[in-house]
């Protein structure tokens, strides 16, 4: 399955892009995995960015309003995408407006990595740590203890 996850912005605080850079790195002996940087402006102007950029995905948009999962229940999904044939997910972190409800109508799916309200730095992160976990798990290898 091939992963892409857009967030509008790169990342300037280094301890964020040191984290992006260690489970990217981590990630790449398990599957595909690309982060596309899309950039700031107006909400709907980024939008659009976002909306084209994952055509042809599965479309999850990040919201703290969003379905929150467990680490179980995120890999019972994964597996259920893999079963079916998914091909490539899109997840859609925002700019400090958040997304709008039209997109997130255009999505699959809305989950919520926490009810709060995350920088999208850090979101990214604890995106980028969580899908690394499940695969872990799915490997039967021991870090997600």
């Amino acid at each position: 399955m091939h992963w892409k996850i857009l967030a509008v912005g790169r990342p300037a605080l280094p301890w964020a892009r040191d984290g992006i850079a260690d489970y990217t790195t981590r990630f790449t002996r398990m599957g595909q995995l690309e982060i596309e940087y899309v950039r700031d402006g107006p909400r709907d102007k980024v939008e659009e960015r976002l909306l084209r950029a994952s055509e042809g995905c599965l479309r999850i948009a990040m919201d703290e309003r969003g379905r929150s999962f467990t680490t179980t229940a995120l890999r019972e999904s994964v597996d259920r995408w893999e079963m079916a044939g998914t091909k490539r997910i899109a997840l859609l972190i925002g700019g400090s407006d958040g997304h709008s409800p039209a997109l997130r109508s255009a999505s699959q799916e809305i989950w919520a990595l926490s009810p709060l309200t995350l920088q999208h730095e850090l979101a990214l992160v604890v995106l980028l740590e969580q899908i690394y976990r499940v695969y872990s798990i799915k490997r039967g290898e021991p870090y997600h203890r």
